[in-house]
């Protein structure tokens, strides 16, 4: 088995090359919104916590629209420094994208004066998945930290299928997921 930086390169690179394979009109239509299992999981009141997302990652922009348009809080990940922890603020545009601005990492997020929220459901981007739920991250251990800090929480991976793994290398801190999602499956939830 490959080491955790070895499979995040090749994975990056295979996640890359898909995705830039795909023709506009159809990367526009995918991940539009959640399917009907996973929507039919989230409580009329949960906080919807997401990510926005870089160029190659699972796009998360349709499910934030769907969630706010349904009445759902949204909160996306914002650190302050690049040694902060991470925390969710409140995502208040999610068609215009008015209130957000890059964070320390270069990735867009909430400003710094956005309410803090807690999710009861996180969408959790991804570099490789196993369909056990098991995830492989960009390395930085945010989001097994938040989870570890916020137990009982759905979590579900949002993915290409090209990220499936047979297996991954494992460490005791790794959260796995409840679910992942990809444009042709759903691993984890019926």
């Amino acid at each position: 088995m490959n080491t955790k930086p070895e499979l995040r390169r090749s994975l990056r690179a295979a996640r890359k090359a898909h995705v830039e394979a795909l023709p506009d009109s159809i990367r526009g239509l995918l991940f539009h919104r959640p399917p009907a299992p996973i929507a039919a999981r989230v409580p009329s009141d949960a906080v919807i916590g997401l990510y926005h997302s870089g160029p190659y990652e699972a796009p998360a922009q349709g499910y934030a629209r769907f969630f706010h348009e349904a009445g759902h809080a949204i909160a996306l990940p914002r650190f302050e420094t690049r040694d902060s922890p991470m925390v969710f603020a409140r995502h208040t545009d999610p068609h215009a994208h008015s209130d957000l601005a890059p964070g320390p990492f270069g990735m867009m997020q909430p400003a710094s004066d956005a309410e803090l929220l807690i999710p009861d459901i996180l969408f959790v981007p991804l570099i490789g998945f196993t369909a056990e739920g098991q995830r492989l991250g960009q390395g930085g251990g945010h989001y097994d930290r938040w989870l570890a800090e916020h137990p009982a929480r759905l979590t579900i991976g949002m993915a290409w299928d090209v990220q499936l793994c047979a297996s991954l290398p494992l460490e005791p801190h790794d959260m796995p997921l409840n679910a992942v999602v990809t444009p042709t499956r759903i691993y984890g939830i019926s």
